[in-house]
């Protein structure tokens, strides 16, 4: 809780929702909501990644959905690759415009492909970052992401 709390950035006290992956057990959930839930913050859990190969998935994602549930007054959500569990939100990882992979093992899915999939908010990180151009290619993104979701509805 040292990172979270104290430490040089002294995070607790700005960043209003924070991620943590349940490898180390419920404790991770304990120790944050210590700090975070009288200051009004929130915390995603890391359910599923993109990446090929990873374990985070089956008993893992299970044994995540039912730590939050637990905790729901400071657990809003999860970081997968679909729907995982009523009640939370859905932060979804590996978000491009077209779908692939990368040399990393990383598989992209499209915003449409992630808000069918019961994503509430798409991540996007290299689509953007490694864009020639930042400014457009976060416009391009936001028109992907809001017209996927107005499909939806």
């Amino acid at each position: 809780m040292q990172q979270y709390e104290g430490g040089i950035y002294h995070i607790s006290d700005w960043a209003d929702i924070v991620n943590a992956h349940t490898v180390p057990g419920p404790g991770i959930i304990t120790g944050l909501k210590s700090v975070g839930l009288a200051k009004g913050r929130g915390l995603l859990l890391l359910a599923q990644m993109s990446s090929i190969g990873s374990l985070a998935h089956g008993e893992y994602t299970r044994s995540t959905i039912a730590m939050a549930q637990q905790e729901s007054e400071f657990v809003i959500g999860f970081i997968a690759r679909e729907y995982v569990a009523s009640g939370f939100l859905h932060f979804t990882p590996g978000v491009q415009l077209h779908e692939g992979s990368d040399s990393m093992g990383q598989q992209y899915i499209t915003p449409e492909q992630a808000i069918k999939a019961g994503s509430d908010v798409i991540i996007v990180g290299r689509g953007m970052y490694q864009a020639d151009n930042v400014t457009a290619a976060a416009a391009a993104y936001k028109v992907a992401g809001w017209s996927a979701y107005q499909a939806q509805l």
